[in-house]
């Protein structure tokens, strides 16, 4: 079986019983970085052997996996924080698990984006996930259709690009657009920033050195 097992986001105490049980009993953990979860295992006292498997070598690791998991081998699907197959090659391996008859069991947990939507006082009733917008091609192709998507927009950004994506979103989406910005969610830093679109900007602009991934959520279009 492939269990994916979602890790905590910057406060080791958000791990569950539940995930430390699983990461102890499986026979391999698949890290998206061995060292970066090292640190975590290491606290919970778990010496379960690890793999890296990303966005690198997914499709080398994967028939590997499976096959291990189709002669009985239970596996856990970790990220360096978060959970698996939001924003990175999680998906491809559970796809791979069903088109070989492997069972796959998601457990609940920490990840990014529900934290920051249901702190920002934007609607939550519906809305959209984008995860990271196009660097590049694609990039206005997106913006112009999000600029009339009625649902909250939720996106994930880089510290270094937040500027010039709140920036891009103010020109393709108006720019009194109500929004907000989450960083460092459930660190010691952790930041809550809500205002227009150019209102966040000239803020983070102002700033010498924005730290910590964050989520941006974007009013819906009236």
């Amino acid at each position: 079986m492939l269990y994916l097992v979602p890790t905590p986001i910057g406060n080791l105490d958000d791990m569950t019983y539940r995930a430390v049980d699983t990461l102890k009993q499986v026979d391999l953990i698949a890290c998206e970085d061995t060292r970066t979860s090292g640190v975590l295992l290491n606290h919970y006292a778990i010496d379960t052997p690890t793999t890296s498997f990303h966005a690198h070598n997914e499709h080398d690791k994967t028939p590997h996996l499976v096959k291990r998991m189709r002669v009985g081998h239970d596996i856990a699907l970790i990220t360096d924080a978060g959970t698996p197959g939001i924003s990175d090659p999680g998906f491809y391996l559970a796809r791979a698990c069903h088109e070989a008859s492997v069972p796959v069991s998601a457990l609940p947990g920490a990840t990014a984006f529900v934290p920051a939507l249901t702190a920002s006082g934007l609607p939550s009733d519906r809305f959209v996930f984008e995860g990271f917008l196009p660097r590049k091609k694609g990039r206005q192709t997106r913006l112009e259709t999000l600029s009339t998507e009625p649902r909250t927009l939720v996106l994930y950004e880089s510290p270094y690009r937040l500027v010039r994506t709140l920036g891009d979103l103010a020109t393709a989406l108006g720019t009194d657009r109500q929004a907000a910005v989450a960083r460092e969610i459930t660190k010691m830093h952790e930041e809550l920033r809500r205002g227009s679109l150019t209102e966040l900007r000239s803020y983070y602009e102002s700033e010498s050195k924005v730290r910590g991934e964050c989520v941006v959520i974007v009013d819906g279009a009236a």
